[in-house]
């Protein structure tokens, strides 16, 4: 009688009382929309990201510190715990130049020391020889050639503990630059012209690389050298082509690089979707365009001074470029970049949004903007030479 009496009581409870997420026979699979749309994207400014993205099973994440924790409550960069600057570098998005700010450049109390033939610095925490900053001249390509937001939260914890041998909770903080999609995706051609191919990258997703049938090559033979802008854009396997959005995106949401795992449409608007709320929980980003208020957001979000103020180039090869495209050219460049031409409107609309919270609580902005970059005894760090964004060997260089 007692277990006629427990079977039935549980059958009324799993049948009536049990919420579906908890109690259904089969997991159901939640939409984007359901998953993304019920909570809205908030500005994170400092938030440590998750290492493992699962949306499709997980309805809502630890928030981390948010906007207003930093805001609010003085947070402070930690560089004697735990904290770690991930730097996701996107091709042609100026990231070499100020890769090398990040490492040369910032006022520390235990500097980077870097090493002209390795081409690396060692950048130590004030109290102990561990690693603060995971980028390519700190690090190298540890997570593989430009690897994105995908391939960068899946691997950097599991390499810090290979490194320093011993596993700890540390809180990572991203950050990124992007460019103005027209103007990078031509910087891209003309790289691509010289011969860059980038053909190290891993393209790492769902516990694999992407296989030649998901990703066949544009080309034969060792590159695209001399390629023209036509052929470039009829590619359509091109990764140039709203690189920034898929390099911001979390793949797995999309099949990663399998193409016929939802319709083209559909694809196309959760990975936007997935890039904007990436970007949104960056602790720093910042625009190629807008040098100084980058330099003045970082310094401001991480309590850090870089010595040297970062320098404005307005006229790049890719400008030039334009000027000889015909206008049906420009419109199908901007119809290949079209994710990326709304995803940098959005990051324009909350880097303003950043800055200008940033300094209306800051006393002496007129002061701190005039002269940003002016500490006494420091010059602009020039390596002579050395690994220039213009050359092949940089981009083709196998990660380490």
């Amino acid at each position: 009688m007692l277990c006629l009496f427990l079977a039935v009581s549980g059958i009324i409870y799993f049948g009536y009382f049990c919420s579906d997420q908890v109690c259904a026979l089969t997991p159901q699979k939640s939409s984007w929309s359901d998953w993304t749309f019920k909570f809205p994207i908030q500005d994170n400014l400092g938030k440590p990201l998750s290492l493992h993205s699962t949306p499709f099973n997980l309805k809502t994440s630890n928030p981390g510190l948010s906007y207003d924790d930093v805001f609010n409550e003085n947070f402070q960069f930690d560089m004697n715990g735990h904290d770690v600057i991930v730097f996701l570098h996107i091709q042609k998005t100026g990231g070499t130049s100020f890769g090398k700010h990040l490492v040369q450049d910032l006022d520390l109390q235990r500097p980077c020391t870097c090493h002209r033939r390795r081409k690396r610095c060692n950048c130590f925490r004030p109290n102990r020889n561990e690693i603060w900053l995971f980028s390519r001249y700190s690090t190298g390509w540890k997570c593989g050639l430009h690897a994105d937001w995908t391939e960068l939260t899946s691997c950097v914890d599991s390499e810090f503990d290979k490194n320093e041998g011993d596993t700890v909770k540390r809180r990572y903080f991203y950050i990124t630059l992007l460019r103005e999609p027209i103007s990078r995706y031509l910087s891209e051609l003309r790289h691509v012209q010289r011969g860059a191919t980038w053909r190290n990258s891993r393209h790492w997703c769902g516990g694999r690389e992407a296989t030649l049938s998901e990703l066949p090559p544009c080309y034969n033979g060792k590159s695209w050298n001399g390629v023209t802008l036509d052929d470039f854009m009829s590619c359509e396997h091109n990764l140039a082509h709203n690189r920034q959005t898929r390099m911001m995106a979390d793949l797995s949401l999309v099949g990663c690089y399998n193409n016929s795992y939802m319709p083209p449409l559909e694809r196309n608007r959760v990975m936007l979707a997935s890039a904007k709320r990436n970007l949104a929980a960056m602790a720093f980003f910042a625009l190629t365009e807008y040098q100084k208020v980058g330099q003045y957001v970082f310094e401001e979000t991480f309590n850090l001074r870089f010595a040297v103020p970062f320098v404005q180039h307005n006229i790049t090869l890719s400008s030039s470029t334009m000027s000889t495209l015909r206008p049906d050219q420009i419109e199908k460049v901007k119809e290949l970049n079209a994710l990326d031409i709304e995803l940098y409107e959005f990051a324009r609309t909350l880097m303003f949004k950043r800055f200008e919270k940033l300094r209306s609580r800051d006393a002496q902005f007129k002061e701190r903007f005039a002269h940003l970059g002016k500490l006494p005894g420091r010059t602009e760090f020039n390596w002579d030479q050395v690994i220039e964004d213009t050359t092949m060997y940089t981009e083709n260089e196998p990660s380490k």
